[in-house]
């Protein structure tokens, strides 16, 4: 039920005299309506706004190649890592270990990994859902970005304060029904988080990815730092220090060893 300006005067009798009841009044009603436009926006404006505040998808496809180049802090040991990738066809990662090297490799439908401290000393296939993940880190642009090409869905769920900012949070749900949700800074449009369900230790977990300090590199945005946790506990956290694009990069490094 709506009231009239007599009514807030009676309900404000303390109010000093010198405030004009009326300008308080429309001013409320202005910013009524500015916060109603903010949540008028659809799933598909947010993720076009994102999309634009990332760099635009076009600028994405665009990058044949990139080497990424940072540390991964994993149980306080901070780790040389270094991913490869042929935009939408292959990508190795590898990382120093204690002398030894984890890579995890994937290219034209098939994958590998070496990880000698999870029994795979030499080079392994990957199958499954972990060959599906693989597949998805040779992509440049975010799934969200272009997910009507890939046949996904999205559902718009609402605003959230998120890291201390404002967030529209996105639904996105893969063809083979796994979902993704997005938290998008309803001022700037970059996303705050993501969170998603992987298998871990042979058992099914919540994982919240953080993304800050990003930087733009030709024409797309990276975000230089990606912290992992599970249940508010940090698993790992990957700083890069060197973003090339479009380098020269050997095909047979994504060949199986």
């Amino acid at each position: 039920m709506g009231f009239f300006i007599g009514d807030i005067d009676k309900m404000l009798p303390c109010q000093p005299k010198n405030i004009n009841m009326k300008k308080i009044f429309f001013s409320l009603l202005s910013l009524a309506f500015i916060n109603a436009q903010a949540q008028s926006l659809t799933a598909d404006e947010v993720v076009q706004k994102y999309s634009s505040a990332m760099g635009g998808l076009d600028n994405y496809n665009k990058i044949k190649t990139v080497k990424l180049s940072g540390t991964v802090t994993v149980q306080d040991m901070d780790l040389p890592i270094t991913v490869q990738i042929i935009n939408g066809k292959a990508m190795r990662s590898d990382v120093s270990v204690m002398g030894q090297s984890v890579t995890n490799s994937y290219k034209d439908g098939k994958g590998w990994k070496i990880n000698p401290f999870a029994g795979a000393a030499t080079a392994t296939d990957v199958t499954g859902t972990e060959l599906n993940e693989f597949k998805s880190q040779t992509n440049l642009a975010s799934q969200l970005m272009d997910y009507k090409k890939r046949g996904y869905t999205i559902e718009l769920l609402g605003q959230e304060v998120t890291e201390g900012a404002n967030a529209y949070k996105i639904k996105l749900t893969s063809g083979d029904k796994k979902e993704t949700t997005y938290f998008i800074d309803s001022k700037t449009f970059l996303p705050i988080k993501t969170v998603t369900k992987r298998e871990m230790m042979g058992q099914e977990v919540e994982v919240e990815t953080y993304n800050t300090d990003f930087k733009e590199f030709g024409g797309a945005k990276f975000a230089m730092t990606r912290t992992q946790k599970t249940q508010g506990e940090v698993v790992q956290e990957i700083k890069l220090d060197k973003v090339e694009v479009d380098v020269t990069i050997d095909e047979k490094i994504f060949d199986k060893q």
